[in-house]
């Protein structure tokens, strides 16, 4: 089957929330940061300012161990794992749901062309090719090998390496910023989902002196905050909900940082005043946890 085909490429949902303006954006940041510093000598105020873990606020439920469920979130994490915003994703996510493939055998069944045209609707045109071959493969393969069921490729794995290796394994779009976002939100869930912790959780631990500067082990850090949050009494269940919040810190300082740099690109022009203070809101405004 051919895959040239005409497309039209989705405008912008008025609902959308993604900020209309930097000037709104940096102002949004600056109220989290404020709210951040009120209650970030709590771990779990942190985590109620910021928002627990991605799959709750998708409405998925991890806990029962379900395959559907589990596999709608790991259908949201392939959809988070691409270079597209937070908002794209969950909006693609939402129009899988409603068109009910948020199970392997449906989107098999759709086929390449279905796929590309809900993909288009959730306002993934750039990558909307190549993610309907990879969701084919990865779904024929997750059926081929484990039944259509994540809870037996889990079952199957030797360990927490294993398990992630089996995971990538899937198919060739499966890497290690999807696999680590899936396994994530299921640590506590599923014994053997034991991920390192990523770049942005480093870099929100450190922004909120959680960790010292300088660490860069992963594993020392991962230790450090169960530690942490374990030492507060705060159930080990939890934790999930913790690192999700590290994950929204860290991509908000990203965020800022980003909207900095394009500041100090902006140059002067006649009768235009520009601002030239750039300094990070956040380095003072939150204090040592």
């Amino acid at each position: 089957m051919s895959k040239v085909r005409s497309r039209t490429v989705p405008t912008r949902s008025m609902e959308s929330p993604l900020p209309k303006t930097r000037r709104a954006s940096r102002a949004m940041l600056g109220e989290r940061a404020d709210s951040v510093a009120r209650n970030g000598r709590s771990l779990a105020k942190l985590v109620q300012t910021l928002g627990g873990t991605f799959a709750r606020e998708l409405r998925i439920h991890l806990a029962g161990r379900k395959p559907s469920e589990i596999f709608k979130w790991f259908l949201a994490s392939i959809f988070f794992g691409a270079r597209i915003s937070e908002t794209i994703a969950v909006r693609t996510y939402r129009e899988f749901e409603n068109e009910g493939l948020v199970d392997p055998r449906k989107i098999v069944d759709r086929g390449w062309d279905g796929l590309t045209v809900v993909l288009d609707s959730g306002g993934y045109v750039r990558y909307d090719f190549k993610t309907a071959t990879k969701l084919l493969d990865v779904s024929r393969a997750l059926l081929e090998k484990y039944g259509g069921n994540l809870n037996s490729l889990h079952t199957i794995a030797s360990d927490a390496r294993d398990l992630e290796r089996r995971l990538k394994a899937l198919g060739k779009g499966i890497g290690d910023v999807t696999a680590n976002i899936f396994l994530r939100e299921l640590r506590g869930i599923w014994p053997k989902a034991e991920p390192l912790p990523s770049e942005l959780v480093l870099t929100a631990a450190k922004n909120l002196g959680l960790i010292p500067k300088a660490m860069a082990d992963q594993r020392e850090t991962l230790q450090l905050l169960k530690e942490r949050w374990r030492d507060e009494g705060n159930s080990p269940k939890g934790f999930a909900d913790f690192e999700a919040a590290l994950v929204r810190w860290g991509l908000a300082l990203r965020k800022q940082s980003r909207s900095q740099s394009a500041n100090k690109r902006i140059t002067h022009r006649p009768g235009v005043t520009v601002q030239t203070d750039s300094r990070p809101r956040t380095r003072r405004s939150v204090p040592t946890v």
